[in-house]
Parts: structure tokens; C-alpha cells; sequence
């Protein structure tokens, strides 16, 4: 893939973001979503690439634009894999809240690992702790593991964690493990890419969230050298067979990250609301500025891209 693409790619998550951004904090949380995912599909026709949807906004039928199996771009370009999320964090966009992302991944075809959608259990850190880490492992025994990589105290890792009932028992075991803990309303996917930025004051995400955001997450991982483990965690009998009907045999198996994001991998993410990574959209009279990151696998190359947005010069999301 060209490396310039990802640099597209970055147009496509701004016209998402700064469409939901218009939304921010009035409440209504799918019209914020449909605000993102119209803008993000409309601005896939202008991009070079033959796309195909391989992590969406659900099956064709649920979503009428951007659905798994979807094709988008021009079809001018390169054969790719498409995962996204238009509103990573509509509810939090909808209430004014922290770590709303747009985003896209893209990968060579058959690059990331292609599942229905289900929980998925993760634990994720930047590039310190790869190869220190272990979901088998309790989560005492993954934070003395970090800590060691390090060269620091239990006690000065912070762990991002959803707030959910579901981790009562995860937040105790940390906890005592004395480590310090930032609880997530939602936006797992920021807070698990910020481990890998040294001033984020995030070390480490654990806990269990959605699959779809799991491989978003992979895909950043891939790209800053950081490391990644997941399980999936079907929720009934229902994702379990939908699971069974893929090809995922074996439940517990133990996912590596390669085996989410595999060859080359491009991620762009602009942010909506202020959280660890970005800054949220700011709007000024006739325009706005947007906050992004954009990064290569192939090269572990970073970027972090302000854009001034001029409506009177070209049309508004």
C-alpha cells in the first residue's frame, strides 16, 4: 500500500468527525452515529482504492452504508481490507464526553482477523511491554510484568479500564495489586492506543469490550509496536454459533496480535471530543480544526496532523 494513502485516509475520518462533531452533547446518540457514518461513507467515493468492509457498522441489513462486505472507494486503487468505525463512542459524542474517535484501518486483503461481532477480552501495552504480557496470566502478575519492563514501581502504572459491572472483580484485583486505575465510560480503542504514548498517563488496558474495537485496536498496535492479546467472549448461544459458523472452532483460544492485524497495516484516527490521544473538533466562524494521528505499520512512523477547515472554501460535513 502507498503510503500516501494513509494520508487519505485521514480525509475520510475528518469528514466523520467533524459531522458528528455538530452533534456533540445534544443527547441524541444515532443521529451523532448516522451524522459520522453518512459523511465517512460519502467521503470513501473520492479515495483511491478498491476496499472491501471487513469491520463495520454491522451486517447488510442492520446498516443501508458502510455494512461488512460493503465495497468502498473508487475502485481505482489497490485491493484492501477496510476496518472502521465512523463514531468509536457515539454515546460519549451524544453526552459531551471524553476519547471520541473516528477511525479507519486499512490492511492487505485477508489482514485482519474477520469475526462476527462479540465480546472480545484484551489487555493491551505500548511498545515496553511487548512480549511481557500474557491473558492467561492473572492481571497482578501482567502488571509486575510491565513494571519490570519499565523500570518502575506497580504503583506508578495506570490501567484504563471500562466501567462496567462485568469488572467489579478486575478493578478489585488491581487494585490490590496497588496499581492506579482510570475508569472508561466508553472509548476503549483511544485509551488502548494511548498506551503506547509516553505522556498519556495510560499503561495498560485491560478488561473485556466489543470485538470490532478490538481489531481497530490491533491494527494501532501493529503500527506503534506495541502488543496486544485477545479472547473472544461470545455474550449467548447465538454468538457462539454465529462465532461456529466462521470458522472459530475453538472460543478460548488466545489471540496474538498478528493473528488480528497481519501485513501491512495503515491506521488513521481524528479525534471528535477531547480524550488521551487528541484533541477534539473546535469550530470557529465559517470553519474548524480537527486533531488526528495517522501511522504505518511498515515503518512504525506516527504522525500527528492539526487541520484548519475552511467551509466557505470547500463544503461543510
Amino acid at each position: 500500500m502507498d503510503r500516501n494513502l494513509a494520508l487519505e485516509a485521514v480525509r475520510v475520518t475528518e469528514a466523520a468527525a467533524l459531522a458528528a462533531a455538530r452533534l456533540m452533547g445534544r443527547g441524541d446518540v444515532a443521529a451523532t452515529d448516522r451524522a459520522g457514518t453518512d459523511a465517512m461513507s460519502k467521503a470513501f467515493r473520492s479515495i483511491s482504492i478498491d476496499g472491501v468492509v471487513v469491520i463495520g457498522e454491522g451486517e447488510q441489513g442492520t446498516s443501508d452504508v458502510l455494512y461488512t462486505g460493503e465495497r468502498v472507494g473508487n475502485s481505482a486503487g489497490p485491493e484492501i481490507d477496510v476496518a472502521l468505525d465512523p463514531l468509536e463512542g457515539a454515546t460519549i459524542c451524544a453526552t459531551g464526553g471524553f476519547n471520541a474517535l473516528s477511525i479507519i484501518a486499512f490492511a492487505e486483503r485477508d489482514g485482519f482477523f474477520r469475526c462476527p461481532e462479540t465480546s472480545m477480552e484484551k489487555i493491551v501495552v505500548g511498545p515496553e511491554g511487548r512480549g511481557h504480557i500474557d491473558l492467561d496470566k492473572s492481571a497482578s502478575d501482567n502488571l509486575r510484568a510491565l513494571a519490570e519492563a519499565k523500570g518502575v514501581y506497580v504503583a506508578d502504572l495506570t490501567v484504563a479500564i471500562l466501567d462496567r459491572p462485568r469488572h467489579e472483580r478486575l478493578v478489585t484485583e488491581v487494585r490490590r495489586a496497588g496499581a492506579r486505575i482510570k475508569l472508561l465510560a466508553d472509548g476503549d480503542v483511544a485509551a488502548g492506543i494511548a498506551t503506547a504514548k509516553p505522556d498519556s498517563g495510560i499503561d495498560m488496558l485491560l478488561g473485556t469490550g466489543g470485538s470490532s474495537q478490538g481489531i481497530l485496536t490491533a491494527a494501532a498496535m501493529r503500527c506503534v509496536g506495541g502488543d496486544m492479546q485477545a479472547r473472544l467472549k461470545a455474550r449467548n448461544e447465538e454468538e457462539a454459533a454465529r462465532l461456529r459458523d466462521v470458522g472459530v472452532a475453538d472460543l478460548a483460544k488466545k489471540y496474538e496480535l498478528e493473528e488480528m492485524a497481519s501485513g501491512s497495516v495503515m491506521f488513521a484516527a481524528t479525534a471528535v471530543t477531547n480524550g488521551d490521544l487528541l484533541r477534539g473538533v473546535r469550530f470557529f466562524k465559517g470553519g474548524a480544526t480537527t486533531n488526528s494521528v495517522v501511522m504505518r505499520s511498515r515503518t512504525h512512523t506516527v504522525r500527528y496532523i492539526e487541520a484548519i477547515h475552511r467551509f466557505d472554501l470547500k463544503p461543510e460535513y
